[in-house]
């Protein structure tokens, strides 16, 4: 992973690493212009971070980095650097070192003080970065919000969902002089993951869209998820705006530690929301119609970009976060209807070979998730026969027997007729939906399901492909997508 930065010199960066420079004759006043993680996008000019990760070590690549000309290297391992610097020999060898205790936290370090800078440089035009957190829908609404904002100003936002403690300083590094509007996603796996993040990037607008089960292994429950979900609205600036799903009783609550505005919002009309939709239809191609109330503007009809139902709520949320922002209503809603999807998997609709038609919503699933997407698949599928693929749903905890047998049932619910699962964790899902009487193919992982699609659906399907990312579902979806169904057996490439 990469970005762009607006020129610092090793000084700086340094400085706000908190950080020490080795060699003492290293170029320090060098400007850096991009920082990345990826060697294999290390440049002139470059600033490396080496991150001790699960599978790799980018102390193993600080070679490569200095013979490719970068800048500095961010490094924990001195001895490594040394070694690889010498390795390197002629000009790499003259590649500056930041040595610090802990390479991801620094990187936080350096984003946090690049940002306070860019603040303090913008002066009365100000930067407004906004965020967002909640179980399901983060992601889309970043995609929508951003799109609100762009029409406005320059806006940076993350690339798909770099929401972590890596993602997001690195998104943070892509703002410079001219950026008016930085959009921040923040994910949690643990309980103190968001409280990290705001101390980065300190926010003028937060939303919290839903409190759901998602990554339930790593909170013990679903009020450990709130607790650490509500760490977005205490990490706002004094001046900062908290925009809450109305709808969602613990995202709601989270009013009372906003330092100041609230606006809510209720996908479900909720009268007493600032912001809120009636009236809420599918058409024909499952895009919800609804008449959108914001404050300061009489309700509007309007189509969304994007399908599912579901989606009414992220809107709202979008359109929250681009108000407090200061962008006026109408121009908001002038905007909304033609907002739409922008991140991979994420209810992505395209047509298959023969008729058919693929809902690809894998990126990632909880039981949330599931019931959203589901719940969009009839009206998607219109009169094609309906096939669900299922992997597993990850770091669920205690719930995930209980969450997949649901998931099951919503299966059958929605009218399918033959559902696929990936993965031993889906057995649940798989044995609810026979019993109530889905044709089910139970496969042990994503090559083995691959393998199989060819002979399992029949031209004209409609097929929804939802799951936890790591469990595979995105290859599938994405086997089907380059056109290998039931009309085309071949195997194809991993698109990723």
């Amino acid at each position: 992973m990469g970005c762009r930065v607006i020129a610092r010199t090793i000084d700086e960066l340094a400085s706000w690493a908190e950080g020490r420079l080795v060699p003492p004759a290293a170029p320090s006043g060098t400007p850096v212009t991009a920082v990345v993680t990826d060697s294999r996008k290390t440049g002139p000019g470059a600033l490396f971070v080496a991150i001790r990760g699960e599978r790799a070590d980018g102390h193993d690549y600080l070679a490569a980095v200095a013979r490719a000309g970068a800048a500095a290297a961010l490094v924990s391992d001195e001895a490594a650097a040394r070694a690889a610097l010498a390795e390197a020999g002629g000009p790499g060898a003259a590649m500056a070192l930041i040595v610090v205790g802990d390479t991801v936290a620094a990187l936080g370090r350096i984003a946090r003080g690049h940002l306070a800078d860019l603040r303090r440089r913008a002066g009365e035009r100000g930067l407004a970065v906004v965020a967002m957190t909640g179980s399901v829908g983060k992601t889309t609404t970043k995609d929508l919000t951003r799109q609100l904002l762009a029409a406005q100003g320059p806006t940076i936002a993350p690339v798909a969902s770099f929401n972590n403690e890596i993602g997001l300083p690195l998104t943070v590094l892509e703002a410079d002089e001219s950026t008016r509007y930085l959009v921040l996603e923040m994910g949690a796996s643990g309980p103190d993951d968001i409280a990290d993040l705001v101390e980065i990037a300190p926010l003028d607008a937060a939303a919290v869209l839903m409190i759901g089960h998602a990554h339930m292994g790593g909170f013990g429950s679903i009020e450990g998820v709130a607790t650490a979900k509500s760490h977005i609205v205490r990490g706002l600036l004094p001046h900062g705006t908290a925009v809450l799903n109305l709808d969602d009783e613990r995202a709601a609550a989270m009013r009372a530690l906003a330092p100041g505005r609230v606006l809510t919002f209720s996908a479900s009309g909720d009268e007493r929301a600032d912001l809120r939709a009636t009236g809420v239809e599918l058409d024909e191609a499952a895009h919800a119609v609804a008449d959108i109330h914001l404050p300061g503007a009489g309700p509007r009809r309007v189509r969304l970009g994007l399908p599912g139902a579901h989606n009414v709520a992220n809107a709202l949320a979008a359109l929250g976060l681009a108000l407090a922002a200061g962008v006026g209503p109408e121009a908001l809603l002038d905007a909304i209807a033609s907002a739409g999807l922008e991140s991979p998997h994420r209810m992505a609709v395209s047509d298959l070979p023969g008729g058919g038609r693929l809902i690809d919503d894998s990126y990632n699933a909880n039981i949330d998730s599931m019931t959203a997407s589901l719940a969009s698949l009839p009206a998607l599928a219109g009169g094609r026969r309906r096939v669900v693929v299922i992997s597993e749903m990850l770091e669920l905890g205690e719930t995930s027997a209980a969450d997949h047998a649901t998931a099951g049932a919503l299966v059958a619910g929605a009218g399918a007729a033959l559902l696929v699962t990936i993965g031993a964790g889906a057995a649940p899902a798989a044995e609810t939906a026979r019993r109530r009487g889905v044709e089910v193919v139970e496969t042990p992982d994503a090559d083995d399901a691959i393998a199989r699609i060819p002979s399992l659906l029949a031209p004209g399907d409609a097929v929804l492909v939802k799951g936890s990312h790591g469990s595979g579902a995105w290859r599938v979806a994405d086997h089907l997508a380059a056109g290998h169904d039931a009309t085309d057996g071949r195997d194809g490439k991993d698109a990723r």
